[in-house]
């Protein structure tokens, strides 16, 4: 419902600013500003997930900068999670995006639940990242990534610092998107995950495969969509439907919220959790406000 009353509102404010264009070509007016920039290296327009978001936008261009608060709430069996996370995301050249992410986690008992059968609180980890767009296609709106992740995993608040850290976390990861026509954006992100624990002379692994699928709303950068998150492990698998949704609040201020719908999991109920994105220095040339030509569709063709 809010999903829906949000989306029309959106369409609406954009169509009556450009009621004299096309669907097309307010779509194409909106590409062209992210993609045809004069003297920037190819990029391609996709949207990305929210919750198991990318390091940086694929393609990224030296210099482009985001600040992310994540707030989000899980209603478990017995007690209920709150997640936090703030995280900044910078390209330092181009097509290579690094992240610095610190996320945290409070638990809480419900009504029915007991104080000493929930997990401690944490700061989860120190998680660094890079992300590497190795392959950027304008002909075929397709671009593909490697990235890896790094965490270094607190110890629980009731310990914390003895020792300060209690493991460490290896992910590497690959990405494929692909824009079907002008608003239709699809996506697949997918690596193994291994975590090392100090105690302990094994490690434990599982593999993840996160796919999307998400509609942009034309001439603009809010969507909606679908995100699933599934791990594989030793256990049964752990998959997740996240129904999300984004809106830009201002040129370089956006809200994303969804929500998480767990799939076979009995001591999990229904998730929430909300995005704030900040670009600092995040401008557009405003073509929507002044209409020119539509731009011409797979005009370059580029790969490294």
């Amino acid at each position: 419902m809010l999903l829906s009353v949000i989306s029309m509102l959106c369409g609406s404010a954009v169509f009556a600013q450009v009621d004299s264009l096309s669907k097309a070509q307010i779509d194409s007016l909106y590409i062209g500003e992210v993609e045809d920039i004069k003297g920037a290296p190819p990029k391609v327009l996709h949207a990305e997930p929210l919750y198991i978001d990318l390091i940086r936008d694929l393609g990224a261009r030296k210099g482009e900068k985001e600040w992310n608060l994540g707030f989000g709430i899980i209603d478990n069996i017995g007690f209920d999670v709150y997640e936090m996370l703030v995280e900044y995301e910078w390209a330092v050249i181009d097509r290579l995006g690094l992240e610095v992410e610190v996320p945290v986690t409070i638990y809480s008992p419900q009504m029915n639940g007991r104080n000493d059968s929930i997990p401690s609180d944490r700061v989860e980890s120190l998680k660094l990242a890079a992300q590497w767009s190795f392959f950027v296609s304008e002909k075929w709106a397709t671009t593909m990534a490697l990235g890896y992740i790094h965490e270094f995993e607190f110890s629980d608040l009731d310990h914390f610092g003895k020792p300060l850290f209690e493991g460490q976390l290896f992910n590497p990861f690959f990405i494929i998107a692909k824009r079907w026509g002008q608003n239709w954006h699809t996506l697949i992100y997918t690596g193994p995950q291994v975590f090392h624990h100090f105690s302990h002379s094994g490690l434990m692994t599982r593999y993840e495969m996160h796919s999307n699928l998400h509609y942009m709303i034309p001439g603009t950068r809010n969507f909606m969509g679908m995100e699933v998150n599934k791990y594989f492990g030793d256990m049964r698998p752990d998959i997740t439907l996240r129904p999300q949704m984004r809106l830009a609040i201002a040129d370089n201020f956006m809200l994303g919220i969804l929500m998480g719908i767990p799939i076979g999991k009995d001591e999990q109920r229904m998730s929430t959790f909300m995005r704030l994105i900040w670009e600092p220095g995040h401008t557009t040339s405003g073509s929507l406000k002044h209409p020119q030509k539509p731009r011409r569709e797979g005009s370059r063709w580029n790969r490294h």
